[in-house]
């Protein structure tokens, strides 16, 4: 086996593009073919979360994105989740409410930010709004079709035993939902992740790690601006991992399908 088969059997084949990206942008800032004020070599980039007092401000930076994911996250997540659930259970509840939650959701996320930012001011009530925006109308729309999913012959045991409410949810609504709650989960989260990021740049004020970004570019710092990138994209990509291995482990036959 040659030493190029050895590399590429350790190294995982989705590390290999980005890799790759990284030598040669290694190679020509080193050699002089990237120039000007926005070269940055890889190592300044490396350096800075932990040796430039601005770059050192990312790890707090993290943190207060991370508590307005989970906050406001949570919020809309369950939001979403009751009222996918009435929505798609109940007639008269599609037809009072679907119609509005569908045209509101045509409206690009980000447009929202100006209309927030009226009606709550430019504090951390509008990016807990927008976060959670950002969660309700995956899950809304991932448990609505769920449960209107749920097989008519189901429907029909159900009715010819009496069962109680909660006993349906938990034994018949739930159940055959999962496969679609947790994709919507999936998407949900990633959606949090970016749509708290990007309001804490839209806006600017406070701690986050959009607002890091922001700073930094304000402040020609291409170097923590890479950073606070390379973070968002890795962030992402943690979150979609745990919730992937936490759906396996929950619903194993959900993440098979």
């Amino acid at each position: 086996m040659s030493k190029a088969e050895r590399f590429s059997l350790r190294v995982p084949r989705g590390a290999m593009v980005p890799l790759s990206a990284v030598v040669v942008w290694w190679g020509g800032v080193s050699a002089g073919l990237i120039t000007g004020p926005m070269a940055v070599h890889p190592l300044q980039v490396l350096e800075a979360p932990f040796l430039d007092p601005s770059g050192r401000e990312l790890w707090a930076a993290l943190l207060a994105s991370i508590g307005r994911v989970i906050i406001g996250g949570s919020i809309g997540g369950i939001a979403g989740l009751v009222l996918g659930y009435v929505v798609g259970s109940y007639r008269w509840a599609g037809l009072a409410f679907a119609p509005s939650i569908h045209a509101v959701r045509q409206v690009a996320l980000f447009a929202w930010i100006p209309l927030l930012t009226a009606w709550f001011g430019n504090g951390e009530g509008t990016k807990l709004v927008f976060t959670a925006l950002s969660t309700f109308f995956p899950l809304f729309l991932a448990t609505e079709q769920g449960v209107r999913q749920v097989p008519s012959s189901l429907i029909e045991v159900a009715d010819t035993l009496n069962l109680r409410r909660w006993t349906r949810i938990r034994r018949l609504c739930l159940p055959s939902a999962l496969p679609n709650i947790y994709v919507g989960l999936q998407i949900a989260a990633l959606s949090a992740w970016i749509g708290t990021v990007g309001a804490e740049y839209a806006i600017g004020n406070g701690r986050g790690l959009g607002s890091y970004i922001a700073s930094a570019r304000d402040q020609f710092r291409m170097d923590i601006v890479i950073v606070g990138v390379f973070t968002l994209a890795a962030g992402g990509v943690l979150l979609a991992s745990i919730i992937r291995r936490v759906t396996s482990i929950v619903s194993p036959w959900s993440s098979e399908n």
